[in-house]
């Protein structure tokens, strides 16, 4: 596959997942180029079972790998009505950060990330809570 193929693959993948408006709890965990990590508590401001769109008050470059925690509302299994939280672990990749650049006195960067590494039980978990979101579920 060549690179151009592969990359509009990869925004076709993006597309085609719906977004949804969500304000969940999430841990992130960042690697500092010393190899050591750094983890901060977020709040996102949209979600779609390919990437995660949240504010964030530190500076975080495009293409660094994160690894994430989610906290997600899902219908309850074990009764009809009624939600039960569900803790969703993936890791993505930074592909768009506002302001571009590092600005002295921001304290509310946006940072749109792209799952790279999410199990099925965790795609199916972000299903269910987008259509409990949306009224499908």
């Amino acid at each position: 596959m060549s690179e151009h193929t592969e990359h509009s693959s990869l925004v076709d993948e993006r597309r085609k997942a719906q977004r949804v408006e969500a304000q969940l709890k999430m841990q992130v965990k960042l690697w500092r180029p010393d190899g050591s990590e750094a983890s901060a508590a977020l709040e996102t401001i949209n979600i779609s079972t390919s990437g995660v769109y949240f504010r964030s008050d530190h500076f975080i470059q495009p293409m660094t790998k994160l690894a994430m925690g989610l906290e997600l509302s899902v219908p309850a299994t074990s009764t009809a009505d009624g939600t039960e939280v569900a803790i969703v672990e993936c890791e993505g990749l930074v592909v768009r950060t506002g302001p571009e650049f590092e600005t002295p006195d921001c304290d509310d960067y946006e940072v749109a990330v792209f799952f790279t590494s999410i199990s099925p039980e965790s795609v199916t978990i972000l299903e269910r809570h987008i259509g409990m979101l949306i009224g499908t579920d």
